[in-house]
Formats: C-alpha cells, sequence, structure tokens
C-alpha cells in the first residue's frame, strides 16, 4: 500500500510512505523501509489480530506504532489520541485480549564457523510490554511464517519480566536471546555524544601511553583500551575494550562535552583507513560513531577553548567542630562540603518525610500534562489521588527502600587551621598560586607534588588532632572499621563533578591511621590532576577548601552507581540507569571490574540487562527487583536534590548488605 503525505509548507517535495501490508518481508524490501536506531538497522511492525495481516512502517513516516494505529488504522485525530494516550497505550501495550501486537525487527549479522558474515533478524517489542509467554510465542510465530526462510529469526525479551514468562516455553519452538547477548559484545557502542576534530592517539598498552602522556593536549583524541582517572584534558575519548557510560572517565567526557564512545575494532579501522597518528574527523551520536581521515588542508585550526567558569560559595572556617552527618543540610555546603551536606541532607529527607519526592513526575511530558498515574501504579497506591496522599506515599516508598549511612564531618576550618599553621605550606601554596597566575604549567606538577608530602608530614596542632580524634566511634563501635572520604567545595558540583580526583581511604583503624587518612584527603586537594583541572574551570586556590566525612564501614554484599537517567540517551525521561558489581561501589567507579548493567522504567516498570560485565552470570530475579525499587527511589530523590530543574539526573553510589538493605554512600549532580 502506497500513500502520500502532504509535507510542511517550507519543503514542497511529496513524501512517500511506503508502509506494506500483509507482504511478505525479504531483505530488499526490510532495507527500503528501515531506519537505524544503536547502528543496526531497524523496522516497526504491527500485527493486526482481528484482520490477520500486518503492517510493516516506513520508518520514516511513522515514527510512533501507536500513531500509525490510532490515525491509520482506526481513523483516529491525532488530537483523539493525544486526550487519551495513556489509556490507549495500555490498550495496545498491556490488554491481555489486545488486538495489536507491536514491536521492532532489527537486523544484525554474525560469523558462521567459516568465517562468512550472515544476516539474521531480531524481534522485540516495547520495554514497557507486558506480552505473556503464549503472547510472545504467537507473536513470533506470526512473524516466522511471514518471513523470507533463510534469514533466521530470534526473539529478545525486552524486560524481565518477559524473560521469565517465556522460561516454560522451549527455545526450539521460540528461539531467543537476551539482550546482553546481543549487545554486550557488540563491536561500537556511543557513551558520549559529541564532536571533535584531532590527531588520533591510539596506545595499546599503558606503557606505551604512560611514555607520551606528558605530551597529549587538547587537540588529541585518544584511544587505548582502558583509559586511566588521570588522563588529561582532549579533544576526545575511544575504549578500545568495553566499558561502561558510568565510569570516571566518561563522566568527566560529560563534563567536558567531549566524544566517548567503545570502538573495539579500532586496529582494522585504522589499518584499512590510513588512521594511525592521523588527524580525524570524530562524531558520536545516540546511533552512530564515525572517525573520518583529514587531509592536512582540512584540518581546522585549533579553536581557543571556552574558559569554563565554576562559581563557588564563600568558604567558612570559623568552625573547627565535628559534626554528625544527620545533623548537617544541604546549606552546610560551604563548610563541610557537597559531599557531606547532600548526606545530611539525605537524612533530613528520610527521617522528616516532608520533601516533595514528587515533582519529577508532576512535569509535563507531551502530550500528557504529567505522569502521577504512573508514579501511582509505581507506588501501589490509587490514581487520581489528593496530591498529599501521593507525596506522603512518595516519601513512605523511599525511606523504606534506603537509608543514609551514619558518620562524622570534619569542616573546613580545620584543613585552613593544619595549613595556615605550617610556614612552609603557606609558602609553597604562594609559590604554586603564582605559577598558575603566570601560565608556568610545567613548574606546577613539583610544586604540587612537595605540597603533597608537606601535607603528609606537618604537625597537626593539638586542637587539630583532638577535633579529628573525636570522630573515633566510641563505646562498642570503638575499634572498628573505617572509611574516610573527601568533601570539598570543588566537587560534586553542576558543571564540575571531579569524579575520581580526589582520594578516599577504605580502611582505617585506630586514632593514628585516621590522622594519616585525614591527611591524604587533605593533601589530595593538591594533586597535580585536581589543581590542573580546577584551574582549567576557574577555580582559584585561594577558594578551594577540604572536608572530611568518617563514616564506619559496611560491609557490601552488592555496591554500584546509578543516574536517573539513561546515559546514552539523553531524550529518555523513562529509565534510570544502574551499574553493579559484588563488594563496594568502588569497583564500578575506578574501572577495576566490568560491572552488571542494567536499565529500569520508572514510568511504565520493567527492567532489563544491558550487560554481566566480568561476572558472566546475572543477577537472581529477586536482586533485581530490589534493583529496581532502588531506582525508583534514586529517581524520586532526584525531584528533591534537583530542585527546581527536576530534569537534571543525579549520580548515586549505593551498597547493598547482606541483610538486602540499601545505603546511599553518596549523591551529586550527574554530568550531562
Amino acid at each position: 500500500m502506497n500513500t502520500t503525505i502532504v509535507p510542511p509548507a517550507a519543503d514542497p517535495r511529496p513524501v512517500t510512505d511506503r508502509t506494506a501490508v500483509g507482504e511478505h518481508l525479504a531483505l530488499p524490501l526490510f532495507r527500503s523501509l528501515s531506519g537505524s536506531l544503536a547502528g543496526h538497522p531497524y523496522l516497526k511492525v504491527v500485527v493486526d489480530r482481528v484482520e490477520d495481516t500486518w503492517h510493516l512502517l516506513d520508518t520514516a513516516v511513522h515514527p510512533f506504532h501507536v500513531d500509525y494505529i490510532a490515525t491509520r488504522v482506526l481513523g483516529m485525530e491525532p488530537a483523539e489520541l493525544d486526550s487519551c494516550l495513556d489509556a490507549f497505550n495500555a490498550s495496545v501495550y498491556m490488554a491481555p485480549d489486545r488486538r495489536f501486537l507491536l514491536g521492532v525487527l532489527s537486523l544484525h549479522t554474525d560469523e558462521d564457523t567459516e568465517g562468512r558474515r550472515r544476516p539474521f533478524l531480531v524481534l522485540e517489542t516495547t520495554e514497557a510490554d507486558t506480552m505473556d509467554g503464549s503472547l510472545l510465542e504467537e507473536f513470533y510465530t506470526y512473524v516466522r511464517h511471514r518471513l523470507d526462510g533463510r534469514l533466521p529469526l530470534l526473539l529478545k525479551p525486552a524486560n524481565h519480566g518477559q524473560e521469565h514468562a517465556l522460561t516454560p516455553i522451549s527455545d526450539v519452538r521460540v528461539p531467543r536471546i537476551l539482550s546482553h547477548e546481543l549487545f554486550g559484545h557488540r563491536t561500537r557502542t556511543p557513551l558520549n555524544p559529541g564532536e571533535a576534530s584531532g590527531r588520533l592517539r591510539h596506545f595499546r598498552t599503558t606503557e606505551e601511553y604512560a611514555a607520551a602522556a606528558g605530551a597529549l593536549g587538547g587537540s588529541d583524541i585518544l584511544a587505548m583500551p582502558c583509559l586511566p582517572d588521570d588522563v588529561p584534558r582532549v579533544a576526545g575519548f575511544i575504549n578500545t575494550a568495553a566499558t561502561t557510560p558510568l565510569s570516571h572517565t566518561n563522566v568527566l567526557a560529560a563534563g567536558w562535552g567531549i566524544p566517548n564512545a567503545v570502538v573495539r575494532d579500532l586496529d582494522r579501522l585504522i589499518d584499512a583507513e590510513s588512521l594511525a597518528g592521523g588527524w580525524v574527523r570524530y562524531r558520536v551520536t545516540e546511533d552512530d560513531i564515525s572517525l573520518v581521515p583529514l587531509a592536512p588542508a582540512a584540518v581546522p585550526a585549533a579553536p581557543a577553548r571556552r574558559q569554563q567558569r565554576i562559581r563557588l560559595q564563600t568558604p567558612l572556617l570559623d568552625d573547627i567542630s565535628a559534626r554528625p552527618l544527620r545533623r548537617l543540610r544541604r546549606e552546610d555546603q560551604n563548610r563541610y562540603g557537597t559531599k557531606a551536606a547532600n548526606l545530611g541532607e539525605l537524612h533530613h529527607v528520610l527521617d522528616a518525610r516532608t520533601a516533595d519526592l514528587t515533582a519529577f513526575h508532576g512535569q509535563p511530558r507531551p502530550p500528557r500534562p504529567d505522569l502521577y498515574r504512573h508514579l501511582a501504579a509505581r507506588l501501589g497506591t490509587t490514581h487520581p489521588a489528593a496530591p498529599g496522599q501521593l507525596r506522603a506515599a512518595a516519601a513512605d516508598f523511599v525511606a523504606g527502600t534506603v537509608g543514609a549511612p551514619d558518620g562524622i564531618a570534619l569542616p573546613f576550618g580545620l584543613q585552613h587551621r593544619f595549613v595556615t599553621s605550617s610556614p612552609a605550606l603557606r609558602q609553597g601554596i604562594d609559590r604554586l598560586k603564582a605559577a598558575l597566575d603566570r601560565g608556568a604549567l610545567d613548574a606546577v606538577e613539583p610544586l604540587c607534588l612537595r605540597l603533597q608530602q608537606l601535607v603528609r608530614t606537618a604537625a597537626f596542632p593539638d586542637e587539630v588532632s583532638r577535633e579529628i580524634v573525636r570522630a573515633l566511634p566510641a563505646g562498642p563501635a570503638a575499634g572498628r572499621r573505617l572509611v574516610v572520604r573527601s568533601s570539598a567545595n570543588a566537587e560534586d558540583l553542576p558543571g564540575f563533578s571531579a569524579a575520581g580526583v580526589y582520594d578516599s581511604v577504605t580502611s582505617v583503624y585506630g586514632a593514628d591511621q585516621l590522622l594519616d587518612a585525614v591527611r591524604r584527603v587533605w593533601a589530595s586537594l593538591l594533586s597535580p590532576r585536581s589543581v590542573r583541572l580546577r584551574h582549567q574551570a576557574g577555580i582559584s586556590l585561594d577558594d578551594t577548601y577540604m572536608g572530611v566525612i568518617v563514616q564506619p564501614y559496611v560491609p557490601a554484599d552488592l555496591g554500584g552507581v546509578l543516574v536517573t537517567c539513561n546515559p546514552t540517551k539523553r531524550a529518555d525521561f523513562r529509565n534510570v540507569c544502574l551499574n553493579c558489581s559484588p563488594g563496594s561501589p568502588e569497583a564500578v567507579v575506578d574501572g577495576t571490574a566490568l560491572p552488571l548493567q542494567y536499565l529500569y522504567n520508572t514510568v511504565e516498570g520493567g527492567g532489563r540487562t544491558v550487560a554481566l560485565g566480568s561476572s558472566g552470570t546475572d543477577l537472581p530475579a529477586a536482586t533485581r527487583e530490589r534493583l529496581a525499587q532502588l531506582a525508583l527511589a534514586g529517581r524520586l530523590l532526584q525531584s528533591h536534590f534537583s530542585a527546581p530543574d527536576v530534569d537534571r539526573p543525579l549520580d548515586i553510589e549505593w551498597l547493598m548488605t547482606d541483610q538486602g538493605a540499601f545505603h546511599l554512600v553518596q549523591i551529586r549532580p550527574y554530568a550531562r
């Protein structure tokens, strides 16, 4: 069936709708109708069970199944659909007796035993679809019988619920592939969108990188298997081995606005295109990654880098009193640092239960005026409900799902007293500031290293050491293991996360080790890398101070990071991305282990496994359900911690104890 669509007046050329109804599908027809999604050709499919036919949608004309069904099959006006969109979605995605089965066919290739590439198709529904096993089998069988028999067809469950529903059905009747099997080892994966022109610098080993790191600059595109956390600011990143979008280096890429992607076949591309050491145009989008060689005449002049300016609140240095985290609020960040203040605010949110945690769901998501109906469904409450009832349900859900860590916060005033008590430290800082002011960057590293050594060895004033030792647990908790974390005023800020820049010490016992750990955290404020990054952001040494958090160590069965967005699809308001590994969150953020990766839909519900990481096996279904609750709690906390811009996502580090309790150990804005 062919239909001519009248285009907007600005473009007088007719657009042909090549949507096919009832036709047998072979590759030529597939390619004529398909678009591109995540680098793979794809085609939208609608099966009409009443008419016993199927529709193969022209992707360029029909980006949404629901719009096509409503307007083209059922004859509804667009305004009529908008007025009942949620109810209509429920009728096609959730009703057990639904008329339509909706899905996507995507084209992939693999190698046979002789190394020959062969195409195969994958069928899946939308992530929010609640098809049971019998409907999934019916859908697969219907498509299989109308498809070129030479093309293998696999069904990909769209969420954990569909995986479970397919368990009793033979994979002979319904051959299947899981999401992490299809995409977990794919050759190219976008991580952070952007575009840059620069010189491609490819290092196959850390030794090669170390030998050249000092010469890297803003016109280089750095490629290597695992980018180090202390990477200098360059034009772009390329990972030649698998990684996660929640790594420290991708957080840096997002904050710097530079492209980043996994390109596992870079060696082949370099050889095929003669890219080694040459200039390239590097572009990363949600759906594509490209590296195009540039002729010398086409190399653009390096643009002047716009100086990023981060405004800091005036630090308050008069108070040297250690204070329990639960007594802090967000406004205490100018005395105790953003990390400590955010954890204190978390205590307040969980204890008082008066914060509005529904604001994200209250934003218009056209054509919906809000998402309150979906939130009520996730919380198990009735809708419509009074706003106060929904807010109370959200507050109770979060308080019942997550906890805030105990601990003591040490203020900026202690570090200030320590520094001012040492003439050598004061003189060294003055020399460092002078070097930065005159642009003598070669002198910065040795000056920083000397200052760090002085911090680690200078004597404590008695009043400072007494206040630090007061943070030690007393009574039955005395002698237990502690964790000492940074809480600077120049971290966890919108536009400047400083992820992985400052030190934490995760195994501390007794007074002497505590004093040494505090010194180490203070010294990290003067590391060459932290000084360089703050200088690039326009943050003066005079304005920068370090608080410290002292916490009891909490053993973790599972730990990780979640961000309340989909890092690779910025317009996706539904999903929360969650990474985890056995043990503490540090294993995820520092790249020592490839984490399990999940996406959880916090609007319609459901989750899916994106990658199994280093573990090689998925978590039990009950644990994945608990992680879905954690993801929703993170989304609700975004309403408070990101106000007034409730669409600004959060970056949350968390751990799960052997009793299944969640503790949030850090909350900060997610750089994007």
